[in-house]
């Protein structure tokens, strides 16, 4: 009866090794998934930055006046519109993923900072007006708040090309 004990207890701690891990080797595999989603998001946002599109949007929007009014954008040719709409589209996606944490701040930071500065410098007026004439209050929400949050993290940054002069890879 003795011996059949000690297999029993030995069971058990078989049993409550493997259980933990099989939990451990879980853990494992969720935090390397996560870094691969992280690494597919940085590859995606890379690709989208390379659209020929948006590289046209972009160009627009840079010819815009800054603090542009909805009334003065619709006056334009209709691609500026359309431009502002597809940057913002872009910078809106960013902007959510960066909050549900889904893409990590420092790199949208590091990726789009100063372009989607001078995006929101042009654009933010007329963001506020659309929201406004089309009663719209969520309308480029991300946009606006990615911006607020990249402007309040940029004041003490210092440009890539000054910041790592030296780096050797």
């Amino acid at each position: 009866m003795e011996n059949l004990n000690t297999y029993a207890m030995l069971a058990d701690i078989f049993g409550a090794v493997t259980i933990i891990v099989a939990a451990t080797f879980a853990i494992i595999q969720l935090f390397e998934h996560k870094k691969r989603l992280r690494i597919e998001m940085a590859a995606e946002m890379c690709r989208k930055f390379s659209e020929p599109e948006l590289a046209r949007a972009v160009t627009l929007i840079k010819r815009l006046p800054d603090d542009i009014s909805l009334e003065s954008l619709q006056a334009m040719d209709r691609e500026y519109e359309e431009s502002a709409q597809i940057v913002g589209m872009v910078f809106e996606t960013m902007g959510l993923l960066v909050y549900k944490k889904v893409a990590s701040f420092e790199l949208i930071q590091a990726l789009t900072g100063g372009l989607l500065l001078m995006v929101w410098r042009k654009t933010g007026r007329w963001i506020k007006e659309t929201r406004e004439a089309e009663s719209m209050d969520r309308f480029a929400e991300w946009v606006e708040w990615l911006a607020i949050q990249v402007e309040s993290r940029e004041k003490n940054m210092v440009p890539a090309y000054k910041a790592y002069v030296a780096w050797s890879g």
